[in-house]
């Protein structure tokens, strides 16, 4: 198994530098690299170059860039602002050599038919896998599970990825992004394996379906998300991508960087290791 590390894990208590060292020492496989704010900070004080020669020296090594977002239903000039932003982390991706780049859905409190939906989203897909794949780059579309979100479930996502129907577009399934708008097992019992590139490891408290935000997870296996179930079919079905802890909780901010960069490789590989070698 591969073990990845999202930065939103350590949002508020540490910076990309001090993630990397940690997540080397700690024997960590991957890094999602926060474009939002972390590797802007990292910049003011490094070079991109100083980051491309960490990952050549190091184990450790970078999984996405997360995230372009929302991606989707976008007026015009906003899309071009978003076009110009997507072609920048190109650059980046090129530079350091990262597989992905995580696309989060549009999050609005304006009803939007869902046709509308998967016309714009599939569209967007296509022009972005157009700009990416001469640098062999994957687009992974993550929903998120929260009602404002215009793809918030498991069988919506993948039915635009189908639709799009290009390999180099695929999904990242987030366990807690699964239960908190009570996406189907069913479905993804169905699904073709191969569109699901990224899995986020997270598990959350037991609040309603539908009334879900971030700061509600907790540790892998400290909450009441159906991993055993998540993780079984994923297993059964011959999922071989990594597994990356991504979470949110504003207790674990408190804590040192290293506190929960160890505690979270722990509880991840306390809840998966038993379904992926």
């Amino acid at each position: 198994m591969k073990l990845g590390f999202n930065q939103a894990t350590t949002l508020e208590n540490s910076n990309l530098a001090t993630d990397l060292d940690i997540c080397e020492q700690q024997g960590y496989d991957y890094i999602e690299i926060r474009t939002m704010d972390k590797l802007p900070e990292y910049l003011e004080q490094h070079s991109l170059e100083d980051l491309s020669n960490y990952f050549k020296e190091n184990h450790i090594k970078p999984l996405a860039l997360n995230a372009l977002v929302y991606f989707n239903n976008r007026s015009k000039d906003d899309y071009n602002q978003l076009l110009n932003e997507f072609k920048q982390m190109l650059e980046y991706a090129d530079k350091l050599q990262v597989p992905y780049i995580v696309v989060v859905p549009l999050v609005t409190k304006d009803k939007i038919l869902k046709k509308d939906i998967k016309a714009s989203s599939v569209e967007v897909l296509n022009e972005l896998a157009g700009l990416a794949e001469p640098y062999g780059i994957k687009l992974a579309l993550e929903f998120v599970g929260h009602p404002e979100c215009t793809i918030n479930t498991f069988e919506q996502a993948y039915d635009i990825v189908q639709t799009v129907g290009n390999s180099n577009v695929g999904l990242v399934l987030d366990c807690f992004h699964f239960h908190a708008m009570n996406s189907s097992i069913e479905a993804l019992k169905q699904a073709d394996i191969s569109s699901i590139f990224i899995l986020h490891m997270d598990d959350t408290e037991d609040f309603p379906i539908g009334s879900l935000v971030d700061e509600d997870r907790v540790w892998p296996g400290h909450g009441v998300i159906d991993l055993k179930g998540i993780l079984s079919v994923l297993k059964e079905k011959g999922y071989e991508g990594p597994v990356t802890v991504e979470l949110f909780r504003p207790e674990y901010y408190e804590m040192k960087a290293e506190e929960v960069i160890i505690k979270a490789k722990e509880t991840t590989l306390e809840a998966a290791s038993k379904y992926f070698e």
